[in-house]
């Protein structure tokens, strides 16, 4: 890692041993071969990651060599000698331009990863780490590499004796599903953090996902309540059920009482149907929940099968830190899919201290 580092650090390094293998070669070869054209391999390549400055110190550096070597093989005022040194300037002029123009390419790329980060911590401020006697830790993947916000997203709200947490996963891809998750935080937040009750606040949301988007997604979820008691009421509409991890290091599912649509969908369900049913959990101390969304539920192998949550999240999560714990947990799941992943995966990890 540190080479690595050091190389990209000092773009003339690649270039310089490049060169340096063919004046070697052109020696051993002699100077029957013609190896003097493949000097202009170290201008190209400093334009890989140097400055137009560094472009030209390896140009010149390359036509010395090309002089040095023709000058061994006796072939100084010869065409071919005149050919690749006109090659070695043309080839360094268009890799100065080369260089250049990656230069401002990259510079508007920090500007414009600058403003989306900014717009991510307005849309997903950090999860309060502590409320009460509960622990809240979470794990964002996206599965657009240097994204850190997408369609699945998790928020939690302090409220009157503990905290409310919503996870979920917005239906679809792209710019559309990440607007659907703004207007999906934004009202649950607002929502959560005021008087309504916990079933109030899904209608809330529907309302927003019908008046503020194209009306065409849905979402998944799971809306909880933890108490400072340890009790955490959880109302899940058709997102995967969150797993518990008991203290003595048992696992189950807090699997809802009945199945219900995905918010967005509730026009399909029959008129006046109740809603999902509210499941209730007790927490001891050091007791875990884990809420997670389909990007570890399905993550899948190469023969196609999905991550056995039940059978290998103990270890992972038995972990006595929390951010240690979904560390174990993601770097078992990149052994059981070999390291690939191709949606949005976000987790986050809920545990029960001794209250005081």
């Amino acid at each position: 890692m540190r080479t690595q580092a050091k190389t990209a650090d000092q773009p003339w390094v690649i270039p310089v041993a490049a060169m340096g293998v063919v004046a070697t070669a052109s020696i051993l070869a002699g100077p029957g071969f013609g190896l003097l054209p493949f000097f202009t391999a170290g201008p190209a390549l400093a334009a890989a990651r140097g400055t137009a400055r560094t472009v030209l110190g390896v140009g010149a550096f390359s036509a010395a060599l090309c002089l040095v070597s023709a000058l061994a093989d006796d072939h100084l005022g010869h065409t071919r000698t005149l050919v690749a040194l006109g090659g070695i300037v043309f080839v360094t002029a268009a890799a100065c331009y080369v260089s250049s123009v990656r230069r401002q390419a990259e510079r508007d790329l920090v500007d414009v990863r600058e403003v989306a980060e900014a717009v991510q911590d307005v849309l997903v401020p950090p999860l309060p780490a502590q409320v009460g006697p509960l622990t809240l830790t979470d794990s964002y993947l996206s599965a657009t590499r240097s994204a850190r916000v997408g369609g699945d997203l998790s928020q939690a709200v302090p409220c009157e004796d503990g905290v409310r947490v919503m996870i979920a996963d917005v239906q679809g891809k792209g710019i559309e599903a990440l607007r659907t998750a703004a207007v999906v935080l934004h009202t649950f937040r607002d929502a959560a953090s005021g008087p309504l009750g916990l079933r109030e606040i899904a209608p809330r949301i529907e309302e927003a996902l019908a008046t503020r988007t194209d009306g065409e997604r849905f979402v998944t979820g799971v809306i909880a309540e933890a108490r400072d008691d340890g009790s955490v009421d959880l109302l899940n509409y058709g997102h995967a059920a969150p797993l518990i991890r008991r203290a003595d290091g048992h696992l189950e599912l807090a699997r809802p009482a009945e199945h219900t649509l995905p918010l967005g969908l509730s026009g399909l369900a029959a008129p006046q149907a109740p809603g999902p049913a509210v499941a209730r959990v007790v927490l001891a101390p050091e007791d875990r929940i884990l809420f997670y969304t389909d990007g570890l539920s399905e993550a899948r192998d190469d023969r196609g099968e999905f991550y056995p949550l039940q059978d290998r999240a103990g270890g992972p999560l038995s972990h006595p830190g929390p951010d240690r714990a979904l560390q174990e947990l993601r770097a078992d799941v990149d052994r059981h899919t070999g390291g690939g992943r191709d949606d949005d995966s976000v987790l986050l990890l809920l545990q029960f201290e001794q209250a005081s």
